[in-house]
C-alpha cells in the first residue's frame, strides 16, 4: 500500500514534467502555449458564469422555500415503488442540478439518521452513482456550443434511475 501512494504523489509532476520535456524536445514555447490555454480557459469561465450562478440561485431558493420537501412528499409514491425512501427524493431531485447543494443534504441526512442507517448509505451511494446531469448538460454543452442535445437528458435521467436503483439494492445487500 505504501508503494501505491509513493507512486500516485509522484504521478502529477511527472506528468507535469513529461508535459514540458515533450514540448522543449519538440522546440515548442511551452510558456506561450501555456498561457494561450489558460486565457481560452478564462473565456470560457467567464460564458458560462450566468448558467453557473442561475442554477446556484435556483437550487437555493427551491430549497429554501420549502418546494423541495414538497415536491418529495408528492414523490414519495413513486419512491415507495422502488423502495427509496422519502428522505432521499429531495437528494436525488437536487443532485441532478447541483453537486455542492446535494452534499448539504446528505450531511443533513448523515446528523439526523446517521452514516450506517439505511437512508445513510442510499444517501451515500447515490452521490457516487448519479450525476448532477443539468448542471452538465447547461455548462458543458454551452462551453463546447452544442446546439443539439438530442438525446442527452432522456440519456441521463435513465442513468439516473438506474444509479437509484442500484443504490437501494447495494444498500439492502451491504445492510
Amino acid at each position: 500500500m505504501k508503494i501505491i501512494a509513493m507512486i500516485s504523489s509522484f504521478m502529477i509532476p511527472l506528468v507535469i514534467f513529461y508535459i514540458v520535456g515533450y514540448g522543449v524536445i519538440n522546440r515548442e514555447k511551452v510558456y506561450d502555449i501555456f498561457i494561450e490555454g489558460v486565457k481560452e480557459g478564462f473565456k470560457i469561465v467567464v460564458g458560462i458564469a450566468p448558467t453557473l450562478v442561475g442554477l446556484m440561485v435556483a437550487v437555493g431558493v427551491i430549497r429554501a422555500s420549502g418546494a423541495l420537501d414538497m415536491l418529495g412528499k408528492l414523490l414519495a409514491p413513486v419512491g415507495k415503488l422502488l423502495q427509496v425512501p422519502a428522505e432521499v427524493i429531495p437528494l436525488i431531485l437536487v443532485r441532478l442540478f447541483s453537486t455542492s447543494a446535494a452534499n448539504g443534504l446528505v450531511f443533513d441526512l448523515f446528523k439526523e439518521y446517521g452514516t450506517d442507517s439505511n437512508i445513510g448509505l442510499i444517501a451515500s451511494i447515490v452521490m457516487s452513482c448519479t450525476e448532477s446531469i443539468f448542471y452538465i448538460m447547461s455548462v458543458y454543452l454551452l462551453a463546447v456550443k452544442v446546439k443539439k442535445s438530442r438525446w442527452t437528458l432522456a440519456g441521463g435521467l435513465i442513468a439516473t434511475l438506474a444509479g437509484v436503483v442500484a443504490s437501494v439494492v447495494i444498500a439492502g445487500v451491504m445492510l
